[in-house]
């Protein structure tokens, strides 16, 4: 069964799925705060993985990927809304509320909590929304939005530290970034943005860094952590090959056999 997923207004979007989910790999370019109404998500990232149980909030950081699989509750259903919090939104609250950020967020890459009654309550009250008994005016949208803003604020002040870095990303060691993300199956434009570089740019310091294009690479390292994968922890290429960044099993047989000259079974 697919997962729903509706937009609610323009930044809100409301989850829905009535069996495990599995999500593609998504490059979250905006923050996000989200509340998870009911089920768990399990998110995968570069520095772990994280749950995401019932009746939690998580504010999730810009400019990183995120692969997710959705739980639905004991009661059969998965329920998770999600805020955008935008660049463009933030800059305009930062320079009404004459808020200046002079140092960095230093916290850890897990960043749900529970919250407070007052943020508890605000995601309550978006229900006439999602049940489509109310209809939110842009006006009214936004007041929602810089509602989410304030609140998130009072539950954790050191979060403007995340929301109000307006900085742009800096070049980030390239050998170290791909060795931790190329399971992800995302453009080489997206990898490019994520380590600060234009896509020209990217695919200059990748070739000077790994001696050849980042697509030869990224299907090399995806196959010889399967080869790992199949010879020394004996498990199936149906339970890891979508993990590794391939989009079906017939692609990963024809390029495992390409690059090993042997099939996975003869192993």
């Amino acid at each position: 069964m697919e997962a729903k997923r509706d937009i609610i207004f323009d930044k809100l979007a409301y989850s829905c799925v009535f069996e495990k989910h599995r999500g593609n790999e998504e490059f979250i370019p905006e923050h996000f705060l989200g509340f998870q109404l009911s089920g768990e998500t399990h998110a995968f990232h570069a520095d772990g993985n994280t749950v995401i149980p019932e009746n939690t909030a998580v504010l999730v950081r810009k400019n990183q990927l995120i692969r997710t699989i959705k739980y639905p509750a004991k009661s059969g259903k998965y329920q998770f809304l999600s805020i955008t919090l935008d660049k463009e939104t933030l800059q305009q609250y930062a320079l009404e509320n004459k808020i200046v950020v002079d140092k960095k967020y230093v916290g850890k890459q897990k960043l749900f909590f529970e919250p407070d009654d007052f943020l508890q309550n605000y995601f309550i009250s978006l229900a006439p929304y999602i049940n489509k008994k109310k209809e939110a005016t842009p006006r009214l949208a936004d007041l929602k939005i810089r509602e989410a803003i304030e609140l998130l604020l009072e539950c954790n002040p050191d979060f403007k530290q995340i929301l109000f870095d307006f900085s742009e990303p800096y070049k980030m060691d390239l050998e170290e970034f791909m060795n931790l993300n190329y399971m992800f199956n995302v453009s080489v434009a997206s990898f490019a943005k994520l380590t600060g570089r234009s896509l020209s740019g990217f695919k200059r310091d990748f070739t000077r860094t790994f001696d050849t294009t980042p697509k030869k690479w990224l299907l090399a390292r995806r196959l010889d952590e399967a080869h790992y994968l199949i010879k020394h922890k004996q498990q199936k290429p149906t339970n890891f090959y979508l993990d590794l960044g391939f989009e079906n099993l017939s692609h990963f047989y024809y390029a495992f056999k390409q690059k090993f000259g042997t099939t996975t079974t003869e192993i």
